[in-house]
C-alpha cells in the first residue's frame, strides 16, 4: 500500500525500513520482506505516464540520448522510478524519471504534516515542532530538484574517488526532474547472505563509516539512512545511491551530538544539563531528570561505550521498548527535549543508523569510530 501511493506515504515506509528492528519478532520476517522490499517492488506506473517526463526535460529526441531504455523500472525512490538504459556512447546507466506531479503531492502531505503538528504542540507543550517542520520544507525544496542531487552526487563521488571501501557511481547527465548515472551492480544490504555474518558486519562498518566520514571528506551528510540506498558490489565495496537527501555541512559534523554524547557518558549531570542548554535542546530555567535523559538516549550511547559493538533487533527492541512505553517515567523526558530545527536530519541519520546495523546484526568498531569521525566526541586530553 505505501509502495502504491509513493511520494510522503513511501517515504514513511522507507524511514519505517530503517528501524524494522523495532517491529514485533517475526520469524518469517514478513516486516523485513515488506519493508525493505519498497525499493524494488513498487508498483509501476503506465510507461505512457512516466515518458512525458523525459520529453519534457531531454527533449523529443531523447531516444538520440538513450537508445536503449527499459520501460519497466528496476527500483523506486519515493518521488520517482529508476529504469535501466545505456547512454548513447555506450554505458549502462540508471535513470531517475520524476513522477508526474509528485513534488505538488509531497507539498500536501507536509501541509498534513505541518497541521498535525500544531495539534501535537497543543499536548506536548514545550515542543517547538513548527521550525521542524519549515527544516522539511527546505529540504524537500532540494530532494524534488534533481539538478541538485546531481550536484550532491559529484560532490560525494569526488570526494570518495580511490577510496577502497566506498563507490559512489558518477553522473552522467541531470535536469531538474531527470537524472542519470553509471550503473551499478551489487546486493543491497538489507539482502546479505544471514549466515555470513563476517560480509554483514563488514558492509556495516563501511555503512556507519560512510555516514559519520562524509561531512569531513565532503562538506555533506547523507540524510537517507534508507537500507535501499547501498549496497555490495562485486568487489565488496560499499555502493552509495540517492544523494537526493543531503545535508551542506562545510565545516564537517557539528560537534552537537559528540558533546552531549561524551558529557552522558562521563556521568556529570550538571555538565550534561548546561550542555544541553547551551546547544538549545532545553530552554532556559527549563530542568530534566538527567538520570532519565541517559536512559532515554541509551540507544546511542551504550554503543559508543565499547570499542565493538554487536547490534541486534532484540537489543533495539529492548531500548525502545522502554523508553517509547508511556507508561515508563524515561517516555517524558522526550517530551521536554526540544529539538532545534537544524538537527532534525542529523537525528534522523543517528536513529537510521542503529536501525540498519540492528537489522543486519553486524558487530562494528564503535568508540573509536566516533573518536575519528564525530566532533567533541574524542575525551579531552589531560
Amino acid at each position: 500500500v505505501l509502495g502504491g501511493a509513493r511520494g510522503g506515504a513511501l517515504k514513511a515506509g522507507q524511514l519505517l525500513a530503517s528501524v524494522e528492528a523495532l517491529f514485533p519478532p517475526d520469524p518469517e520476517q514478513t516486516w523485513r520482506q515488506a519493508l525493505v522490499g519498497l525499493t524494488d517492488s513498487v508498483q509501476a506506473l503506465p510507461w505512457a505516464h512516466v515518458e512525458p517526463v523525459l520529453r519534457g526535460d531531454l527533449g523529443p529526441d531523447w531516444r538520440s540520448l538513450l537508445p536503449q531504455l527499459d520501460t519497466v523500472p528496476v527500483a523506486s525512490a519515493s518521488i520517482g522510478p529508476v529504469h535501466r538504459g545505456r547512454w548513447h556512447d555506450g554505458r549502462d546507466v540508471a535513470v531517475k524519471i520524476q513522477y508526474p506531479g509528485v513534488a505538488a503531492a509531497l507539498r500536501s502531505d507536509l501541509r498534513g504534516v505541518e497541521v498535525a503538528t500544531r495539534v501535537a504542540g497543543l499536548v506536548a507543550r514545550g515542543m517547538t515542532l513548527p521550525p521542524l517542520v519549515r527544516e522539511m520544507r527546505v529540504r524537500l525544496a532540494e530532494e524534488l530538484d534533481y539538478l541538485h542531487e546531481a550536484s550532491a552526487q559529484r560532490t560525494f563521488a569526488a570526494a570518495y574517488a580511490g577510496s577502497d571501501e566506498v563507490v559512489v557511481p558518477g553522473v552522467v547527465h541531470a535536469t531538474p526532474r531527470v537524472l542519470v548515472g553509471e550503473w551499478l551492480d551489487g546486493t543491497p544490504i538489507a539482502h546479505l547472505d544471514p549466515a555470513d555474518a563476517a560480509v554483514r558486519s563488514r558492509a556495516g562498518e563501511r555503512y556507519q563509516r560512510f555516514l559519520l566520514s562524509g561531512p569531513e571528506l565532503a562538506g555533506l551528510l547523507h540524510t537517507d539512512p534508507h537500507p535501499g540506498n547501498f549496497r555490495v558490489v562485486p568487489d565488496g565495496r560499499l555502493g552509495v545511491l540517492d544523494f537526493g537527501s543531503t545535508l551542506a555541512m562545510p565545516g564537517g559534523m557539528p560537534p552537537t551530538f559528540g558533546r552531549l554524547i561524551r558529557a552522558l557518558l562521563d556521568g556529570d549531570p550538571s555538565v550534561v544539563h548546561d550542555r544541553l542548554v547551551a546547544e538549545g535542546f532545553v530552554r532556559e530555567g527549563a530542568r530534566v531528570d538527567v538520570t532519565k535523559l541517559s536512559d532515554y538516549l541509551s540507544p546511542f550511547t551504550v554503543p559508543a561505550r565499547h570499542e565493538r559493538f554487536a547490534f541486534s533487533p532484540q537489543w533495539l527492541r529492548s531500548q525502545f521498548g522502554r523508553v517509547n512505553d508511556p507508561r515508563d517515567p524515561d517516555f517524558a523526558v522526550a517530551l521536554k527535549l526540544d529539538m532545534p530545527a537544524e538537527h532534525l536530519f542529523t537525528h534522523r541519520v543517528w536513529l537510521g543508523c542503529v536501525g540498519v546495523l540492528c537489522l543486519l546484526e553486524a558487530e562494528v568498531p564503535v568508540r573509536g569510530e566516533l573518536e575519528r569521525w564525530l566532533p567533541g566526541f574524542a575525551p579531552a586530553p589531560h
